[in-house]
């Protein structure tokens, strides 16, 4: 089972989407009876889910007394026509908090969903996927937590979980050893370096300098890559190598199986499709 930024955070957010939805006044719904009844969360294709306790929340922010149980866990791969949740009480409190709940749920089984696919691409080769601060802002620890049921890992969850100079940076600092030492300088002891490198004699650079811990290889071709890796074991350093740049499911295998460490995918949490999953009223 796998343990979720603690919902309960994300109790006001849950509301203002409500409100946001609603707008002043929900008149379709309060066109029809309300009374008891239950509802299923079904899969109309096959994915693996994230974001059930994030849905059982929205109905329950909209009202307590509703009963929600969750019929699968997150992590799950679930096949077509598999029911993951249902819900019973108004019929009325069901049907508005109905779209929000889908689109969050949605969204994160689809991240999820994707998130595998890569997994099992690169499988056998021992490296990891990551993800990247691409997030939807307001959205970020739960998209990361579905990265993490879809089997990959979390690159940062804050700035301040890790230092990674990029170009800008470098740039801003006046090259690569400037930017290195005040890195080191300001960053507390157990704070990991990491430096981005866009060529081989970057790579080379980085390597000389015994405060950097990792590289972030951008959008290199497989041959530099293979390269970078040589260079890597021949520096004697425990040097963590992470690929970077448009890296796509077909061509994800051949860069894990160059001996890079881990493959940074934005793809995974702003260009994931949503997962299939709709509700209906018994």
């Amino acid at each position: 089972m796998f343990n979720p930024p603690h919902v309960l955070s994300y109790i006001e957010q849950l509301r203002a989407f409500l409100r946001e939805d609603w707008g002043t006044q929900d008149w379709t719904t309060a066109s029809v009876p309300d009374r008891p009844m239950t509802a299923k969360v079904v899969a109309k294709a096959d994915l693996v889910l994230a974001g059930l306790p994030v849905a059982a929340e929205v109905f329950r922010a909209v009202d307590a007394n509703l009963e929600v149980k969750l019929l699968v866990r997150d992590g799950d791969r679930v096949l077509r026509g598999i029911e993951v949740l249902r819900v019973s009480g108004s019929s009325r409190v069901i049907l508005m908090a109905e779209r929000v709940m889908l689109n969050l749920l949605q969204r994160l089984s689809g991240t999820a969903t994707l998130t595998r696919r890569f997994v099992e691409a690169i499988e056998g080769t021992g490296a990891r996927i990551l993800d990247t601060r691409k997030t939807t802002p307001g959205l970020k620890l739960l998209e990361k937590y579905a990265v993490r049921c879809g089997g990959g890992f979390n690159h940062r969850l804050t700035l301040g979980d890790g230092i990674l100079l990029k170009e800008n940076h470098i740039a801003a600092a006046g090259g690569i050893a400037a930017a290195v030492h005040a890195a080191r300088r300001v960053s507390p002891n157990l704070i990991r370096i990491e430096v981005e490198a866009e060529t081989i004699g970057q790579v080379q650079e980085c390597l000389a300098l015994p405060e950097v811990d990792g590289l972030l290889l951008d959008n290199m071709t497989l041959e530099a890559m293979r390269e970078a890796v040589l260079l890597r074991h021949a520096c004697g350093r425990p040097v963590f190598l992470e690929a970077s740049g448009n890296l796509s499911l077909e061509r994800a295998r051949a860069v894990a199986e160059t001996g890079v460490d881990f493959l940074s995918v934005g793809a995974l949490t702003h260009s994931a499709p949503a997962a299939d999953l709709s509700l209906r009223l018994d």
